[in-house]
């Protein structure tokens, strides 16, 4: 069975980091997109970052809301991959969720993706 764990949200002041991690189990993602996702109180749930699989060039990709500020990776060994926040603001409060494919292809749309951690809150104190 595929499990995505996350972990790393917690409670921070604006302009401090943090750093998510999604572990995954039961599979490895290294030729799957992994993604973040966002999802505050009464809005929607929001794109945050991408990154490809090692087949596709690991490339990333990021909202206009983080660019700058978030950085995506992968240590492929662990099969984890990770989310660094820096210069952290109140409006990035909400709960984070990790997101796998089955295949090759990434996107933006959180229809794309097939696995789904169970999200870890961030919290951003003006």
């Amino acid at each position: 069975q595929v499990q995505l764990v996350e972990s790393g949200g917690g409670l921070v002041q604006t302009g401090e980091s943090l750093r998510l991690s999604c572990a995954a189990s039961g599979r490895t993602f290294t030729t799957n997109a992994v993604g973040w996702f966002r999802q505050a109180p009464g809005k929607e749930r929001e794109f945050v970052a991408y990154i490809t699989g090692v087949w596709s060039g690991s490339r990333t990709n990021y909202a206009d809301s983080v660019k700058g500020r978030f950085t995506i990776s992968r240590d492929i060994v662990k099969n984890t991959v990770y989310l660094q926040m820096n210069s952290l603001k109140p409006e990035d409060t909400a709960v984070y969720y990790c997101t796998a494919t089955k295949g090759l292809a990434s996107g933006t749309s959180w229809s794309q993706y097939d696995y789904w951690g169970q999200g870890t809150q961030v919290t951003v104190s003006s």
